[in-house]
């Protein structure tokens, strides 16, 4: 019985194993893994694979949207921007979110393994978040801050490094975990609320300096 012959599966679940097993298989190897490794991993000839994904970058589009874009929730920004709510409320209501969304090995280890190599699905996925978390949460800390808009003030390099540190703080448990395979302790949403509150307690403090320092420049 040849390889292609040991499971014969229909194409849709065909392809859902393909894009499963890619999905583990970039995870360990990176995005220099060859399709011929992948295809032995999975049991198939590598002939097939391509008949289900014409190129090697076609099926690594395929994992970025499964990884990063099928996981990503769109109401991340809206709820992020209701000044109705409480920030402290809408920060907790994403973030214990996102960093649920993000506790896993492949996503973890994709990103990071991606930027290593300058793989322009590194650079698709920060530019979403700097474009739908970083700058409206600069914004937001404005409005709280009770200090001008980016319309009137643009945002400083330094509230957007603010920003990104504190949204980094999430990735970076999970590179603890998934990378450095060190055991992250303690419950995670209380560490999402320890996050938040150091950030809140710090960054209306320190707009004002920044701030200040852009318009005395």
């Amino acid at each position: 019985m040849g390889v292609n012959e040991k499971k014969r599966l229909s194409p849709e679940l065909r392809e859902k194993q393909i894009v499963s097993e890619a999905i583990a298989f970039f995870a360990d190897q990176g995005f220099g893994g060859q399709t011929r490794e992948l295809a032995k991993r999975i049991g198939i000839t590598q002939p097939l694979l391509y008949r289900y994904f014409a190129s090697k970058d076609a099926l690594i589009e395929r994992v970025y949207q499964d990884v990063f874009v099928g996981r990503w929730k769109e109401d991340w920004q809206a709820i992020l921007t209701e000044r109705a709510i409480p920030l402290r409320e809408r920060l907790t209501r994403v973030y214990r979110e996102y960093a649920r969304v993000i506790d896993n090995r492949e996503w973890v280890r994709i990103l990071i393994l991606a930027g290593m190599k300058g793989e322009s699905l590194n650079r698709r996925y920060l530019d979403q978040v700097r474009d739908k978390l970083i700058e409206p949460l600069c914004r937001e800390m404005r409005h709280e801050a009770g200090l001008p808009s980016p319309e009137d003030v643009p945002l400083s390099s330094q509230e957007l490094d603010i920003a990104w540190s504190f949204h980094g703080t999430f990735i970076y448990r999970g590179i603890r975990k998934w990378i450095y395979n060190v055991p992250v302790e303690g419950d995670a949403d209380a560490a999402v609320d320890n996050a938040i509150s150091v950030f809140l307690d710090g960054f209306p403090k320190t707009l004002p300096r920044i701030l200040s320092g852009s318009a005395a420049g």
